[in-house]
């Protein structure tokens, strides 16, 4: 071989997947799974008897996690669906600007500045905004992930 030929390589990330493959008919109740595209948790499921064209059919009644939106959706219970990968973890409020945009840090010094109050429910992003604005004590937030989207789900009071 000659030195003329030279190769390209690329390197990618292999990352994390976002969601896993599920079949219908393994997801409970309390579960999470997507519906067009949205990670949503399941609060009630339904199974109707198998039919003429041999599948038993799933009825999901869900809430959309991060909007409160319900969605109803149906599928076959031996048919495949995706079940969103959902992480919360607890984040220190440093500070609010003016954009509704916090500063958190978390246990590690680790900061993240691209949390904007939430739009739900709507008297979440008014507590926090008391809480914080009080002074006294350390307000921690809960931000819950899923599917490339993040939002705060929950603030408690930590008292020094």
């Amino acid at each position: 071989m000659s030195d003329d030929n030279e190769y390209a390589i690329e390197n990618t990330d292999a990352g994390a997947s976002l969601e896993i493959p599920c079949e219908a008919g393994a997801i409970k109740k309390g579960g999470y799974m997507n519906i067009k595209g949205r990670p949503c948790k399941v609060l009630s499921i339904s199974v109707s008897k198998t039919g003429k064209h041999g599948h038993a059919k799933c009825n999901f009644e869900t809430v959309d996690i991060f909007n409160g939106k319900k969605i109803m959706d149906m599928v076959p219970s031996t048919h495949g669906t995706t079940v969103p990968i959902v992480n919360k973890t607890e984040w220190e409020i440093a500070n609010i600007d003016d954009e509704d945009f916090l500063s958190l840090f978390d246990e590690g010094g680790e900061q993240k500045d691209d949390v904007k109050l939430p739009k739900y429910p709507d008297d979440l992003a008014k507590k926090i905004t008391e809480a914080w604005n009080d002074g006294e004590n350390t307000v921690m937030v809960t931000v819950q992930a899923a599917m490339n989207m993040e939002e705060i789900v929950d603030f408690k009071i930590v008292t020094d």
